[in-house]
């Protein structure tokens, strides 16, 4: 980043806070007052002992300035480091809301590891840079100015002597500080790296021990560890250098000065007192040099974690719009109004990117509610792309989408999603207790309204086998929860939110037939009031909606009823007769009539488009044939 930019950045971080740093920076400079005035105290010293004078006050003063000039240092510095602590925290909690408002593609587009690490390594860098970095170089400079002004009044020789040393190696230093920048910038980058390769790693731990991959998974977490202290020792080597040059300034120039400066006390230029005075001042100067160049780095490494930082704040967020929430002020929950919702599609095209082909191509339906519609299909032919544009986690590219006969981006974008419940295919599970998962879309819910749920979505019997009932930890992402499991609470969830409409994608596809044909009448009771939409591939829960739209290439293929599309959609009739080929031998002794009630609906659906009667369908000899593998699957667009 330019650095009128950088300071811009700071600066915006550093405004609420300016008052305490002040503080802590008047503070800063009383006790640096405090050590100027040693020097002077340590040269009447010398000249009462020349004198043969007392020196007891001349010492109770120095004492009390080395004292008082710490103690005000040290208040000033606790000032300091909370107020550089209370930057982070601010820091922190501004780039966490904008990073869970991310759009949906950018969240795409970007490391997870990486967006973690800004949040939790890069804020961290910036608790040097906006408080004791600024503080530093502004007592530092005017410490540095002034003590260089009673140098010169000392002796205007011995100075100019002193700052050519200084200027010579100071201006090495000046070299070294982009290369501490880049350095740093590196760092944090394969810092960021680490995180992503870990979360990855975590996020399919199973996968990774059944794949037996621990060992490939080590070496590419140690290659992106490797690679950050690689970029860290090289800032750390520059930042050495940096450091060691004042050491080194000073040792010259004491060494220099106490040749000159002894040549001119023999020649009675100056006194041994001033000569003593001289050298103290001059190892005087260490502390603002070494304050001047530690800002200098600071902000080196503090510019390379803001850039990282501006870079996050810069993605595109969603505008929620939470002000038209009910009952209460910003954030407050959105109640949706009563009745089903309506949803129509027009002419709608969309691309996930620019350099990626269209989903869409002119997708056109209408659904009025209640009732419940399916979106069968082959993979790929948009279906799941339809409920990401509903919820407007993608913005459309051309056409209009309309629910209850207004365009979703006329929608204030909370009140939109708080109509809908959404279960997504793989059925995400937080970690956190069962009952943080149940009431995550809806934290008013009552006691009452919970076990209404468990019922229905058949998990009455988990929670009472659980040792802690709704209390028990599920574990990261459900790990102790089975896949059906999983699927049922996300089910509940969604109906706890009382949606008007209720989207499932593959909600049912990891479920034992028992509890599938239980939660399929539980959907079609809610879809009496509710405006259900389904992605599936299950024959049965296909025939139980009141409208079909068949996609195909990311075009309306068909709508109509089962019977309509078996008779009427070549394609249609095929993947029904698929699916009943897929499933129908899959199921058991223990759900035989389940299984013979959809592969009875399956082989009629196979013999209207003029397939053959599949083997083993109801009324034939293998009823709990095994399963054909071979079969294909209609999954989520």
């Amino acid at each position: 980043m330019p650095a009128r930019e950088t300071w811009r950045a700071l600066y915006t971080h550093f405004r609420p806070h300016r008052w305490t740093v002040l503080l802590g920076a008047a503070l800063a400079l009383v006790g640096t007052v405090a050590g100027l005035a040693q020097p002077l105290a340590a040269k009447s010293l010398v000249e009462r002992l020349g004198e043969d004078g007392s020196i007891t006050g001349v010492l109770i003063l120095l004492t009390g300035l080395v004292v008082i000039g710490t103690a005000i240092e040290a208040v000033g510095a606790y000032i300091l480091e909370r107020t550089a602590e209370s930057v982070v925290l601010a820091a922190r909690r501004t780039l966490i809301g904008r990073l869970l408002r991310l759009r949906l593609p950018e969240v795409e587009r970007t490391q997870p590891g990486d967006l973690m690490s800004r949040v939790t390594s890069d804020t961290t860098l910036l608790k040097a840079v906006t408080t004791q970095s600024l503080v530093s170089a502004v007592t530092g400079g005017l410490a540095f100015v002034a003590t260089i002004v009673l140098m010169g009044l000392m002796d205007a020789v011995l100075l100019g002597v002193t700052l050519g040393v200084i200027v010579l190696i100071g201006g090495c230093v000046a070299l070294v500080m982009p290369q501490i920048s880049r350095s740093t910038q590196r760092a944090q980058a394969a810092v960021g790296e680490i995180s992503t390769v870990l979360e990855r790693a975590f996020g399919a731990f199973r996968t990774v021990k059944a794949s037996g991959a621990e060992e490939r998974e080590t070496a590419i977490v140690a290659d992106a560890a490797r690679e950050a202290w690689r970029h860290g020792v090289r800032s750390a080597k520059w930042q050495s250098v940096a450091w060691s040059s004042v050491g080194l300034a000073v040792q010259v120039s004491f060494l220099a000065v106490l040749g000159i400066g002894g040549a001119r006390v023999a020649s009675g230029a100056i006194s041994v007192s001033t000569l003593v005075a001289f050298l103290l001042f001059l190892f005087y100067l260490i502390d603002p040099v070494s304050k001047l160049v530690e800002a200098a780095t600071q902000y080196q490494v503090g510019s390379a974690a803001i850039a990282r930082i501006v870079e996050a704040e810069r993605l595109e967020t969603e505008e929620l719009d939470t002000g038209r929430a009910t009952g209460g002020g910003p954030g407050a929950a959105v109640r949706p109004v009563d009745g089903p919702s309506s949803v129509a599609f027009e002419e709608v095209t969309f691309r996930y990117r620019e350099d990626l082909p269209s989903v869409h191509h002119g997708v056109t339906f209408s659904v009025p509610g209640p009732g419940m519609t399916a979106f069968v299909g082959p993979s790929g032919a948009g279906k799941t792309t339809v409920f990401g544009l509903i919820e407007r986690f993608y913005e459309a590219d051309g056409g209009r989408i309309l629910v209850d006969g207004r365009d979703v981006r006329d929608w204030p974008l909370a009140e939109l999603r708080a109509a809908i419940g959404y279960v997504e295919q793989d059925a995400p599970v937080l970690a956190g207790t069962l009952r943080d998962n149940l009431v995550f879309a809806a934290p008013e819910v009552t006691g009452d309204e919970i076990r209404d749920v468990l019922v229905r979505a058949r998990l009455d019997a988990l929670v009472d086998r659980l040792p802690d009932g709704l209390e028990t930890v599920v574990g990261h992402r459900g790990s102790k929860l089975s896949g059906g499991e999983r699927q049922r609470v996300a089910i509940a969830r969604a109906l706890l939110r009382r949606p008007r409409l209720l989207l499932l994608d593959e909600a049912t596809s990891q479920l034992d037939a028992v509890n599938e044909m239980a939660l399929r009448d539980v959907v079609a009771e809610v879809s009496r009031e509710v405006t259900v939409l389904v992605v599936a591939h299950r024959l049965s829960t296909v025939t139980l909606a009141d409208r079909i739209v068949v996609m195909d290439a990311g075009k309306v293929r068909a709508v109509g009823t089962h019977a309509e599309l078996v008779a009427g959609d070549p394609l249609y009739g095929e993947l029904a007769a698929t699916q009943f080929l897929a499933s129908e031998p899959g199921a058991g002794a223990g759900t035989a009539g389940a299984g013979a009630a959809e592969a009875s609906g399956a082989s009629r659906a196979a013999e209207a488009v003029g397939a053959p009667r599949a083997p083993g369908a109801a009324g034939g000899p293998d009823a709990t044939a095994t399963p054909d593998t071979s079969a294909p699957e209609v999954t989520a667009g």
